[in-house]
């Protein structure tokens, strides 16, 4: 059976248990981390990714401390370009430059206001379905956030992080890559998890009695 590659220049998708309207690529943000997630280079996608994995293990599994391995770190950098520069003379070659990195306030203002936005837009979404207005959804979150605390009782912040990450890293690309067989398997899934909540509907939660339904006057 032939797989589907979708091409970055499909922007439109019809249809599909997820009723996308862009690719996969234009949803990641459609830069270069859409291009290191999808992994349209490998090299730099698999240095990312053994990146990642090798912080994990020394703050994981090693328990290095965040400030000794800053300063280590500075430490060798120093010694290297120490040695790099008063050698660089005797052995006819340039001497190092580093270059300067400068983050602008507007750069800082954008991160803050993106954070400000999903935070205001997460607690308002929290808030509407806290009121009770789609029971199905209420309960669907209040059970999320039970599992994803008995996960978090059980890993470590560190190791939530890296499968997180390692997630980011590998799932889109391989949905990308066998998009047709997920979406058949996601729709059945989802008609048989919408027929369970008809059944779960039907002979429980509809027999919860609730108060009488104001409606409002003129």
């Amino acid at each position: 059976m032939d797989h589907h590659f979708p091409s970055d220049r499909d922007d439109v998708r019809v249809g599909g248990p997820f009723h996308r309207h862009k690719s996969i690529h234009n949803l990641l943000g459609g830069g270069k981390v859409a291009d290191i997630l999808l992994w349209k280079d490998r090299n730099i996608s698999a240095g990312v990714l053994v990146s990642g994995k090798l912080i994990w293990y020394l703050f994981d599994v090693v328990e290095y401390n965040i400030i000794p391995l800053l300063c280590q770190i500075a430490a060798i950098a120093m010694l290297v370009i120490f040695i790099w520069s008063n050698a660089a003379p005797l052995l006819n070659i340039a001497p190092p430059r580093i270059p300067e990195v400068i983050i602008s306030e507007h750069a800082f203002q954008q991160i803050a206001q993106t954070i400000h936005y999903k935070l205001a837009y997460t607690v308002a979404c929290l808030y509407e379905i806290a009121c009770g207005k789609d029971l199905k959804k209420f309960l669907l979150v209040i059970g999320s956030l039970l599992i994803l605390s008995e996960i978090g009782s059980s890993y470590s912040f560190t190791s939530l992080l890296y499968l997180g990450f390692f997630c980011a890293m590998t799932l889109p690309a391989l949905y990308q890559r066998y998009e047709t067989e997920v979406d058949h398997l996601v729709a059945r899934g989802s008609e048989d998890i919408k027929k369970f909540y008809r059944k779960i509907d039907s002979n429980f939660l509809n027999k919860i009695p609730r108060g009488p339904v104001k409606t409002k006057t003129n």
